[in-house]
């Protein structure tokens, strides 16, 4: 059954989700050894381009023995421990084993190159780095030594590189192990009873505050910021979001979506570790057939994603004729989410109990959910309402609160909200107030009943001839035309108005479309400053690895 939630009001403008299930004080590592204890004989993992399929038991086992493991070269509690790969089963073991040895895990972006690597470990101040050995036209170790080439001539353990003055221990996955790296299962095989037994010591003292992991967020403006969270925050985020999911240990999650990204580690692997569920991996990075796959073969019950992994499942050529009946629920999230593809997402894939979750990295990550008891029209027009223990206020430009109904940015404060950006208070004090309250960007509206309405970006909003335009109205009211796949507005530069509207269109397969047609479909049905001035028709749009389209880069585009 999903969580029995409530919302309190006591004045417009501000939610506070209530529940009759009290906080966690679990760390992860806490959380992991009651759960395999519980559930020990049943699946626990499958990853299928592996080929493994591991009980909870034997999951733990490798967990131990990599965590004991990490211990015997060195590392302490409070070490940061780099992962640079796509999915894979070590990732899994990573996650759950520097947990337990209470190292802080540094998630980074498979896609980083050099440059943005050696940021990002430097940033945090990593020790030790576990990489894949190579993925699609990746070669990763190549790339660590090209960065820093004193690792072919180092002794294991003992690198000092210049542009990297703080990693010492490099751990590869897969491939031959090259010079200057240890094999990550030799890692497994180097603990011994000592530090067994230095971890059922940690487990008494680790605490549900310290902080377990380190993200970066994908800012399209200078720098990434190391948003740091704790086992407090993710902990209770992932269980919260699996009860308004309906979730138990018969529930199989199938997870296309990145795990160095919130929404494969937190709502992927956490999620299912907080009910026992089994984790189910179509693949190392996404493809629609692989996860289709997956479904089918491991009578998958739960599957996540962002908009366009969805789009790309239903367009599949595969897609006619696969048996998807076994799918029940799931998350869509990472992107707002067009309404007319919920719905078809509800038909044609059997997905009768999808959610939509919202939030941010910062905020561990999600605060508004979907659950599975709302009305078809607010789980397909809505984010749903404030997760339980965590509060939300809607303010105008001068950080008032707006009356119910009435569009502003987007507060949050509560147990999910991060400690702050590693190492950077200066940033931590631009985005969380005295008060707690962290600062989303996003505009926003609630209504009577508590349900939330993202409406866009601050930073996205489109100001032509003194009117503000939000991208997302426009989105979603040229989905409604049968020929349009995908679709993306933003604002372009323009000296006489400030700003022009311009939309980039995918046409579905089989359909045509002219520029004529479109704007002849928007006339006299939306404002006439609404409707785009420029359009073009594309066949893909510029993302992140996560599915994030980058409005951006389009922009740019554009502008050139």
């Amino acid at each position: 059954m999903s969580e029995e939630r409530s919302v309190i009001r006591t004045i417009p403008g501000y939610v506070h989700g209530t529940s009759t299930t009290p906080l966690s004080g679990e760390t992860i590592g806490g959380l992991f050894d009651r759960i395999c204890n519980i559930h020990a004989g049943n699946e626990a993992l499958v990853v299928c381009h592996q080929q493994i399929r591991w009980t909870w038991s034997e999951l733990a086992e490798r967990v131990e023995a990599c965590a004991a493991g990490l211990l015997s070269v060195g590392l302490e509690p409070g070490d940061r421990v780099g992962i640079w790969s796509p999915n894979s089963a070590e990732w899994v073991i990573t996650q759950f084993a520097t947990a337990r040895a209470g190292l802080i895990l540094v998630n980074i972006n498979p896609a980083y190159r050099p440059r943005e690597l050696a940021y990002a470990l430097n940033k945090t101040g990593c020790r030790a780095l576990i990489t894949a050995f190579e993925f699609k036209t990746s070669q990763y170790t190549e790339i660590l030594k090209e960065l820093a080439p004193e690792i072919g001539n180092c002794r294991w353990g003992d690198l000092r590189a210049k542009v990297l003055p703080d990693l010492r221990f490099l751990v590869q996955i897969g491939g031959e192990t090259e010079v200057g790296f240890m094999g990550f299962d030799e890692i497994s095989r180097s603990g011994g009873a000592a530090e067994r037994g230095r971890l059922k010591e940690l487990s008494q003292v680790l605490q549900f505050d310290d902080p377990i992991n380190i993200q970066f967020t994908s800012g399209t403006t200078g720098t990434p910021k190391a948003a740091t969270l704790t086992h407090h925050n993710i902990v209770n985020n992932a269980f919260f979001c699996a009860e308004a999911m309906g979730f138990s240990r018969h529930d199989r999650l199938c997870i296309p979506v990145p795990m160095y990204h919130c929404f494969g580690m937190v709502l992927g692997t956490l999620l299912c570790v907080t009910h026992g569920a089994t984790m189910v991996f179509p693949s190392a990075g996404f493809d629609a057939a692989a996860v289709l796959d997956a479904v089918e073969t491991e009578q998958c019950t739960a599957l996540h994603g962002v908009p366009t992994m969805f789009i790309s499942e239903l367009d599949d050529p595969t897609f006619t004729g696969r048996d998807l009946t076994s799918l029940r629920t799931g998350i869509m999230a990472g992107a707002p989410c067009p309404v007319e593809l919920m719905r078809r997402v509800i038909s044609d894939m059997h997905l009768t109990d999808i959610t939509i979750a919202y939030g941010m990295t910062e905020t561990g990550p999600v605060s508004f959910q979907t659950s599975i008891g709302d009305p078809l029209d607010r789980r397909v027009t809505t984010v749903g309402r404030v997760l339980p223990h965590t509060e939300v206020k809607i303010v105008d430009a001068d950080g008032r609160i707006v009356p119910t109904g009435v569009e502003g940015e987007l507060l949050t404060r509560g147990y999910c909200v991060m400690p702050g950006y590693w190492e950077d208070p200066e940033k931590t004090a631009e985005n969380i107030d005295a008060s707690g309250w962290i600062k989303s960007g996003d505009i926003a509206i609630l209504d009577n009943e508590g349900y939330c309405q993202i409406v866009g970006r601050l930073k996205d909003m489109i100001i032509r001839g003194g009117e503000n335009i939000y991208p997302r109205e426009i989105e979603e009211f040229l989905y409604e035309h049968p020929a349009i796949d995908e679709v993306e507005v933003f604002g372009v530069p323009d000296p006489k108005f400030g700003e022009q509207i311009c939309a980039w269109i995918r046409v579905r397969e089989g359909a045509s479309l002219s520029e004529d047609e479109v704007r002849e479909f928007c006339r006299d049905k939306i404002a006439h400053f609404k409707i785009p001035h420029y359009i073009r028709f594309v066949t893909e749009f510029p993302m992140t690895v996560t599915g994030k389209v980058q409005k951006f880069r389009m922009r740019e585009m554009m502008a050139r």
